[in-house]
């Protein structure tokens, strides 16, 4: 942009062509506690620091209000909710995303049976305060409240949108803080940034991943505090917000802002003295800030440690013809760097290495973080270094937010003072050009790729044109014609925003329609999710026993409608959890981490589920319309949720679950309830037919259970029941044939949807109910008379007199502390992943408490880190206090701080 552009006053563009613009990069807008213009005197100076602040909240402003049209215009065009009908309940945003908001709603307004440490309803029982640490803390998320129950998806919506308006915002300051320069332009590059292709693909969907998007620019934004001394207490809360919104991007976000730090303090004048001093000031505020984000980063490190592990990934660098397309609009994929920036944002950042008017040392230096941060992505060493060791399982690009943030910080600097001349255009051009032809055979390519490129760089080549002409025109001419001149920059910024947004607004709504087709989804909540949770409430019997309302769409079930059940979905799943539940035959996807509720009257007993909801979908689901079912209750005689087991001894006890989920059920029910089959066999027949023949007991209830078998199983005469196994993500659950004839007869046929059906040793259970029921009244006779419980704590009352082990239907994950009678309470036991506590025969009452592993660890951390930052600011304010006493001490109050 020409200088005409420009808000705030600057050496103009004459001063370009004397001499590159070697030392503006070296001195930020906040380069001294009075900013940039306090070495001016007077009112000159402050009048210069308050209209570059103006210039930053314009182009804060502008950003996010453009951000946030641009997002919503995109979904318009794509029809989602809440501008459509269809839905945006994609994989994780409709498993994880939507569910735990809508549980964090009831547990804000104290609708929730649990608290801040432990999750009643989820998973039996699990860690909530490492999932709210994973999914729920940033503070855009308090926003749930402001909603009525049945608007979660429009709460959701809305926080995604505030944390991308926000990142865009906050982008747009730190450019105008890198250098000055045009902030209208800066608005709209600040924009591209929170719509970069990264957001469009992963983050918009995956909403905790977003407040790295906002972290990577306040962070560099400390760096820049650092540099100058400025903002010591600031700056480490700044950092201890971002670790503590979603420490898995923030660490991202981190590693970027220290590339932007070193190249800022390698292009930048002074001594070497100064730059040691800024870049120490910087590790301070990261590490005090990350101290007093400990309490909650090193709770769910923890819980981490103890998740069901997911298998290793090997990780693939992509093809560079894959990585050149992701530069192009409309372009969807999760194995590969989403790098959309816009075309006329990326085409300014193809022209720094060209453009004599930045300094070389200045092009140098950027053009090489941008390359090696690249590069970076490519190489497994430093792939596992941005993600913090461990490459993540699914999408494998997760930091591209950061390499978008540098193309777009490289744009910013090469049009700040002005646009590029033409030579450093042409060769932008030249390198888009080839990029963009290399791509053309990508699999990622879009049937609006290029038409909108196309169009996105004609606007931009107008817009360029319209600069130029500015430029001639303010040399060459007078009068009426000069005053015209005046106005080809603004028009030249109209056409920008105009090929930005309208580029981008295709590009995400092409995006929300591609991942319809390629990935799994959820319909829209509904009918089904209200009518649901209305019968859930009604039948709430907590703790007395269990409410379960099965499978609603979506997953995490409980979470959405109510009740306390097996279903739950988290990156923190406990490995025991998850072991304990597929040893006694319930399903679970995503490798274990996200285990499935068991309709079976055996593991009901076990887990004290006294009343089953049942759903008939009225029709299926469609992706824009949202579902209904017809709900059915089943009320059942379980015992408490606390039994006396007298024949069980923990100190001598060597129990461990075996090969088969229907002996794993009776030996933790502590009695035989199946009848073996007698005489069973295998005949394979031909192609994927297997028959199964044995002998049961008449009127047995017939299960079969088969966790790695895809397929169908008939009991002859009755329907086929589906199966979808798939070791090692997916684990199909125990599920009934039907009941044994009167002739005692049983014959499955059994199809394999590929292949020979994959079954275990013992496919086949015959369930004897009469056995069933007397276990049923034993257990119900010698469990606890009372059981009731508090956010986090639970107490029971057993029998007089009672010996052997309370078995509690809680999993014993990380954290549970038990104890019988007024006995201290110490880290609980188990028995086959439950929780238990040893009775002595005197005690009638258990107790046990959750404390989340690392609360106490991450509490001493954080009262450490906050006698350091209060040790910085009393510092801070002595200096001052020296500063405005002996005005001498000035010169060096910058560095100590």
């Amino acid at each position: 942009m020409p200088p005409a552009a420009e808000t705030v006053p600057d050496r103009g563009e004459g001063a370009r062509t004397a001499k590159p613009d070697e030392h503006d990069d070296a001195k930020p807008d906040d380069a001294n506690p009075e900013g940039a213009g306090a070495h001016r005197p007077g009112r000159a100076g402050r009048e210069l620091a308050r209209l570059r602040h103006s210039a930053r909240l314009r182009a804060a402003s502008g950003a996010a209000f453009l951000s946030c049209l641009v997002l919503c215009l995109g979904g318009a065009l794509a029809g989602s909710h809440p501008f459509g009908p269809t839905t945006r309940n994609i994989v994780d945003h409709g498993q994880q995303y939507l569910p735990f908001h809508a549980y964090w709603r009831s547990l804000l307004l104290g609708d929730a049976d649990g608290d801040l440490f432990l999750n009643w309803s989820s998973g039996f029982g699990s860690n909530f305060l490492g999932d709210y640490g994973t999914y729920l803390s940033s503070p855009f998320d308090l926003m749930v409240v402001l909603f009525p129950a049945d608007r979660i998806e429009l709460a959701l919506y809305v926080i995604t949108a505030a944390k991308i308006t926000a990142a865009g915002g906050a982008m747009a300051a730190l450019l105008l803080t890198l250098r000055r320069g045009p902030w209208p332009v800066a608005a709209v590059l600040g924009a591209a940034y929170a719509l970069c292709g990264w957001t469009l693909n992963y983050g918009a969907t995956v909403p905790m991943w977003l407040d790295g998007l906002l972290a990577f620019p306040l962070l560099c934004l400390v760096g820049e505090w650092a540099r100058a001394g400025r903002r010591p207490v600031l700056g480490p809360l700044v950092v201890a917000v971002a670790w503590y919104a979603n420490f898995y991007t923030a660490y991202m976000a981190t590693v970027g802002a220290a590339v932007v730090l070193l190249v800022r303090l390698l292009t930048a004048d002074g001594a070497g003295r100064r730059r040691l001093a800024g870049l120490l000031r910087a590790a301070r505020a990261v590490l005090v800030g990350i101290g007093l984000a400990a309490p909650l980063v090193v709770v769910i490190f923890l819980a981490t440690r103890v998740a069901d592990p997911t298998p290793e990934v090997a990780f693939t660098a992509v093809a560079w013809t894959e990585v050149f397309a992701r530069l192009l609009p409309a372009t969807a994929s999760v194995a590969s760097p989403a790098l959309f920036i816009g075309t006329p944002a990326l085409a300014l950042a193809l022209t720094l290495p060209f453009n004599g008017a930045v300094a070389p040392r200045v092009r140098a230096a950027w053009t090489a973080a941008v390359c090696l941060v690249a590069l970076s992505m490519q190489w497994e060493p430093t792939h596992l270094l941005w993600h913090a060791g461990a490459s993540p399982n699914g999408i494998p690009y997760r930091q591209t937010f950061v390499l978008c943030g540098l193309l777009l910080m490289a744009a910013w600097l090469s049009i700040a003072q002005g646009l590029p001349r033409a030579p450093a255009l042409l060769a932008a051009g030249a390198l888009l050009a080839a990029m963009t032809y290399a791509a053309r055979g990508s699999a990622v390519v879009d049937r609006w790729t290029y038409p909108a490129f196309a169009a996105a760089l004609t606007l931009a080549v107008l817009a360029a044109a319209a600069v130029l002409l500015a430029r001639l025109l303010a040399r060459r001419c007078t009068g009426r014609l000069a005053v015209g001149a005046r106005a080809l920059p603004a028009a030249a910024v109209t056409l920008l925003v105009l090929a930005q947004a309208g580029e981008t607004a295709v590009t995400a709504g092409r995006i929300e329609e591609q991942q319809l087709g390629k990935v799994a989804w959820a319909p829209r909540l509904g009918p089904w999710h209200e009518d649901m949770a209305r019968a859930t409430a009604r039948e709430d019997a907590w703790p007395r026993h269990r409410t379960d309302p099965g499978e609603v769409p979506g997953g995490n079930d409980v979470l959405l409608v109510g009740g306390q059940g097996a279903d739950y979905y988290s990156s923190l799943t406990s490995d025991t959890y998850s072991r304990t539940l597929s040893a006694l035959g319930f399903g679970f996807y995503a490798k274990g981490r996200h285990p499935v509720g068991l309709d079976h009257p055996v593991t009901d007993a076990l887990f004290s589920i006294g009343t089953r909801m049942r759903s008939r979908p009225s029709a299926p689901a469609r992706t824009d319309e949202p579902p209904e079912a017809t709900i059915t209750t089943t009320r059942s005689a379980v015992p408490p949720l606390v039994t006396v087991r007298p024949d069980v001894r923990l100190s001598a006890s060597g129990v461990r679950f075996g090969d088969s989920a229907f002996a794993n059920q009776e030996l933790l029910l502590g009695t035989q309830v199946y009848a073996t089959p007698a005489g069973l066999r295998r005949t394979d027949g031909s192609g994927s037919v297997t028959t199964l023949t044995a002998s049961c007991p008449a009127g047995a209830r017939l299960w079969f259970w088969a966790p790695a078998f895809k397929g169908t199983a008939a009991l002859a005469g009755r329907p086929p029941v589906d199966f979808a196994g798939g070791l090692p993500s997916v684990q199909g659950p125990m599920r009934s044939l039907g009941t044994v004839p009167a002739s005692g007869s049983v014959r499955i046929e059994v199809r394999a949807a590929e292949g020979t059906p994959a079954l275990p040793r013992q496919p086949v259970g015959c369930l004897v109910q009469e056995k069933l029921d007397s276990a049923l009244r034993r257990l119900t006779v010698t469990g606890a008379t009372a059981v009731r419980t508090t956010g986090h704590t639970l107490t029971a009352e057993v029998p007089a007199g009672s010996t052997g082990t309370a078995v509690i239907a809680v999993p014993r994950i990380s954290g549970w502390s038990c104890a019988a009678g007024d006995a201290p309470h110490a880290p609980a036991q188990r028995y086959l992943g439950l929780l238990a506590v040893p009775l002595d025969g005197e005690t009638t009452t258990v107790s046990c408490a959750f404390r989340p592993p690392g609360l106490r660890l991450g509490g001493a951390l954080g009262a450490l880190a906050l006698l350091c930052l209060a040790a910085i600011g009393f510092r801070h304010r002595f200096l001052r206090r020296t500063t405005r006493v002996h005005p001498q001490c000035t010169s060096g109050s910058s560095d100590g701080n």
